[in-house]
């Protein structure tokens, strides 16, 4: 297999990236203060860079693009506390549809909610609060918070599929549920009920002994049971299963990589996670017929 580097053209460290729904283009976050868009281009063709957005005053941590149903959006998140929702309009052309400064430090991790739910992406920061920005029809934005979700600091927030457990996808049992992980090193799920979000459980937390970097929910198609993964400084990724309603999580160590774990991201169908830890490591991981977790490849850079 061939391997393609693409040049972004960044003046400073790159924190994130994310393709958009088709995986043509790759959005990226910088220390330089900017979110570069490239097309990503195909085997005899060269990765071109569509966009550079300015508009934050310091670091870009994450980026996160919304399901194309909504149109060409994506969310950026920083070091000044900022969220900015960026549209492409005609000819490439990108502005900023909407600026979220309503917490008060560096906002470290954005999600966009399962498009089922409408547009709404929540936000985590070291304020130590969790926001939810909804658009509403008018194309005003409606905001609630969390507020002390992890009070020395939120680091991560990824949501629940939007389907309930054992349900028929399409059969209007829609669910609101987010997971969050944070600088006390807890992970925390979250429920929306009765109009507003609700702490469902504190998972453990003697399963980290460090700041928990990054969260990630699985998919759920068909199971029986959410998955939850957690990746923290302490080196260790943990996997957090919970079986119908009513049932506790149980969180296990998926394996203990003795430097920090900085990001856990599943496959689309749920069944591959994929890790990067330490300073260049990044391994696919999938769970076997007996429960254990094994590596199914190392990715080398």
């Amino acid at each position: 297999m061939s391997s393609k580097n693409i040049e972004l053209d960044h003046k400073d460290m790159v924190h994130d990236s994310a393709f958009d729904y088709y995986g043509k283009r790759l959005a990226t976050a910088s220390s330089d203060s900017t979110v570069k868009v490239i097309n990503i281009g195909g085997a005899s063709t060269p990765s071109q860079l569509l966009a550079t957005l300015s508009g934050h005053y310091g670091p870009v941590w994450r980026v996160a693009w919304a399901h194309p149903k909504f149109g060409s959006l994506l969310a950026s998140c920083g070091y000044d506390g900022r969220v900015i929702v960026w549209k492409e309009g005609a000819a490439g052309q990108w502005s900023q549809a909407h600026v979220f400064d309503n917490h008060k430090s560096s906002v470290n991790s954005i999600a966009w909610a399962p498009y089922d739910l409408g547009l709404s992406l929540a936000c985590g920061s070291s304020d130590g609060s969790i926001s939810m920005m909804t658009m509403r029809p008018d194309g005003g934005w409606d905001s609630a918070t969390i507020e002390r979700a992890h009070p020395v600091g939120v680091m991560a927030v990824s949501w629940a599929p939007a389907n309930a457990l054992g349900s028929i996808v399409g059969s209007g049992e829609l669910v609101q549920k987010l997971v969050s992980g944070g600088i006390d090193s807890v992970v925390r799920v979250w429920a929306f009920v009765s109009g507003s979000w609700k702490l469902e459980y504190a998972l453990p937390s003697e399963m980290h002994t460090n700041c928990v970097r990054d969260v990630s929910w699985a998919p759920v198609l068909g199971l029986a049971k959410s998955t939850i993964a957690s990746a923290s400084e302490d080196g260790k990724v943990v996997i957090w299963t919970k079986g119908k309603e009513g049932d506790k999580w149980e969180g296990k160590v998926m394996h203990d990589f003795e430097a920090p774990a900085w990001r856990v991201s599943w496959s689309l169908t749920g069944n591959i996670l994929s890790v990067a830890a330490g300073s260049d490591n990044i391994t696919l991981w999938k769970e076997a017929s007996d429960g254990q977790w094994e590596k199914v490849t190392k990715i080398e850079s």
